[in-house]
């Protein structure tokens, strides 16, 4: 039975046995794994490189680099390596504590090394595209301590052609600043005005309208495509940090439920295409109880989806 991009055998053999990628598929993972290593996400890197691990069908050499990267990521960073084991929320915040202290140490010792430290990240941030380094850049400049990072950053974000990607990323660095106030963000012919102290650090800060979408996306693709909500979380994830503040993103949140089924089905429909290459809209919308009344919305989220994969693509 193929089920979004990955062929999967008798459901009654044993896990090990019944996941075959495509070719395609395998090159989306190999790319998410380098993202993640780069992004320095070793608990993401290890949980991907496992379940690569029990796919079948690849080269040899493929499952020896799988295997020799996951033995040294346990063994480097053996706290990601848990990856969700249950230890109490004291012994996480603790992890995370001495993990943000190291950044802090980090970061305090390169600026010691180099005073001009500051104005190189600045400059990567505000200059080249985005990339995971200007994110590194913005994560480390989160860790410097200095009010000239905070109006350098402040009056940059203000001026336009700035990814809205960049822009989020560039928040969440002010809100770890400790930076308050709002801030006015020009997205095309839109301006959006936000309050940084607000700006969500972690998935579970957005609201809840947010992560509803997602869950109707995981109940229609357990049935239909087990494989879509992994590709679904990140497209979500990354969206929504593009439109924050937006009058889309306000419109979401003041949305009733009717709003969240348009939005997980355009959601599903745009990961479904992405990954079989086929356009079953009636189907999908009948999963999500969009009625014909409901089609012009439906198909201005998924536009709204499309438009942003294929900007992203363009930048990259």
């Amino acid at each position: 039975m193929v089920q979004g991009g990955v062929f999967i055998k008798n459901s009654n053999s044993p896990a090990k046995e019944n996941i075959v990628l495509f070719p395609k598929t395998l090159d989306y993972y190999q790319i998410q794994l380098t993202v993640m290593l780069e992004s320095e996400r070793y608990g993401e890197a290890i949980e991907l490189l496992r379940f690569l691990l029990l796919c079948q069908g690849q080269e040899e050499r493929h499952y020896e680099e799988w295997q020799s990267l996951l033995d040294w990521l346990v063994t480097a960073f053996p706290t990601a390596a848990r990856n969700g084991e249950v230890e109490g929320e004291f012994h996480r915040e603790e992890e995370d504590l001495r993990e943000d202290d190291m950044a802090r140490i980090l970061a305090k010792a390169k600026h010691d090394e180099d005073a001009d430290y500051p104005n190189k990240l600045l400059l990567r941030v505000m200059n080249e595209p985005l990339s995971e380094a200007t994110i590194l850049a913005l994560e480390q400049l989160s860790y410097l301590e200095g009010n000239d990072v905070d109006e350098a950053l402040t009056l940059w974000l203000q001026g336009k052609n700035i990814h809205p990607l960049l822009q989020f990323r560039t928040l969440q660095t002010l809100r770890r600043r400790g930076v308050q106030g709002t801030i006015q963000l020009i997205r095309g012919p839109e301006s959006a005005l936000v309050e940084i102290e607000s700006v969500p650090l972690q998935n579970e800060e957005f609201p809840p309208q947010v992560s509803q979408v997602l869950e109707r996306v995981a109940v229609q693709a357990e049935v239909h495509e087990p494989t879509l909500y992994y590709f679904a979380q990140e497209l979500w994830g990354q969206f929504i940090m593009s439109i924050y503040g937006s009058i889309e993103y306000r419109t979401l949140l003041g949305g009733e439920d009717a709003l969240l089924d348009i939005w997980a089905g355009a959601l599903h429909q745009m990961v479904s295409e992405s990954l079989n290459g086929t356009r079953l809209e009636e189907e999908t919308r009948g999963m999500y109880g969009i009625t014909d009344g409901m089609r012009f919305q439906f198909e201005g989220a998924f536009r709204s989806l499309k438009g942003f994969v294929k900007t992203s693509l363009l930048d990259k």
